[in-house]
Order: structure tokens, then sequence, then C-alpha cells
């Protein structure tokens, strides 16, 4: 009696693992609510949070290519003005090497110039010079030589135009040798 009573024990005592078909008709009951509440209410919001954070994260991205493009835009235009600023700086040199080099052939013209004003002035000077010492020398030459020859001839010669056409003859013909050997 004992098994047999066991047995009807076991029997009317719940089962730890298997419940009871009421309690499996209200959890069932209870877990399509909160289910359908879950699809209803959650997830929807759930959607639309995700959607406005991919939405977010998608602007940014966005936000951020077009600051690149912006950033690669600005870059490229300030390497054309750089690239232009050095070109104007290196015609700026060039001008301003022609310029230089102008400047010294003006330069270097004027002093030529000058050069050869002071070359002539300084020709014209030396020819008037000799020209002088040629007259003086010919006035000593002269009054020398009429000197000598009244001291020769034992007499004065003191007409002043015979001696001069005598000193005159004389000079003629040592002036000659001169041009001859000159030319």
């Amino acid at each position: 009696m004992h098994s047999a009573f066991v047995t009807a024990a076991a029997e009317s005592a719940p089962s730890p693992v298997i419940p009871a078909i009421p309690d499996l008709v209200w959890g069932t009951i209870a877990f399509v609510v909160v289910l359908a509440f879950v699809i209803w209410k959650i997830i929807p919001s759930m959607n639309k949070a995700l959607d406005a954070r991919a939405d977010a994260i998608e602007g940014g991205i966005k936000r951020a290519d077009e600051a690149q493009a912006k950033a690669a835009a600005a870059l490229e235009e300030y390497t054309a003005k750089l690239a232009d600023a050095r070109g104007e700086a290196a015609a700026i040199r060039e001008q301003a090497r022609a310029d230089g080099a102008k400047i010294l052939a003006e330069l270097r013209e004027n002093a030529q110039a000058e050069a050869a004003r002071v070359t002539a002035a300084a020709h014209a000077q030396i020819e008037a010079e000799r020209q002088s010492a040629f007259v003086s020398l010919r006035n000593e030459v002269g009054t020398m030589a009429i000197d000598l020859a009244g001291g020769v001839i034992g007499e004065s010669l003191s007409d002043d135009a015979r001696a001069q056409a005598v000193v005159d003859r004389f000079l003629a013909e040592l002036e000659i040798p001169e041009t001859v050997g000159k030319a």
C-alpha cells in the first residue's frame, strides 16, 4: 500500500517541469499581450531612434565629406594663388634684373661718353699746348738763330721782316724731314 499511496500522491501533485494547463493558457495570453505591446509600441520607437541615429551619422558623414571637399577646394585655390604669387615674384625678379642690366648699360654708356669727352678735351688741350709750345719754341729758336747769325756775320740783323723771313725759311727746311718721317 505504501507504493500505491506514493503513486497516488505523485499523480495528484503538480509537476515542477510541466506546468498545468491553465498556467500555460494564462502564460501564453500574457506573452502575446506583451509581444503585441513590444511590436506596436517599443519596436517602432526603437526603429525611429535607430533611424534618427543613422540619419545623424549619415548627415555627419555627408557634412564631413562636404567639409573635406571644401577643404580640398580651398587647398587647390591656395595652391593656385601660391603658384600665381610665385610666378609674379619671378616676373618681378626678372624685371628687376632687366632694369638693373639696363641701368648698368646706361651707366657704362654714360661713363664711356664722359671718358670720350674727357679724352677729347685732353687731346684738344694737349694740341693747344703743343701749338703754344711750338709757337713759343719757334719764336725762341728764331731769336737765337738771329743772334747766332748776327754773331757769325758780324752784323746786327735788326730788320725784323728780313730776320723773320730767314727764320721761317730755316724752320720750314727743318720741318720738311719731320713730316716725311711721320708720313
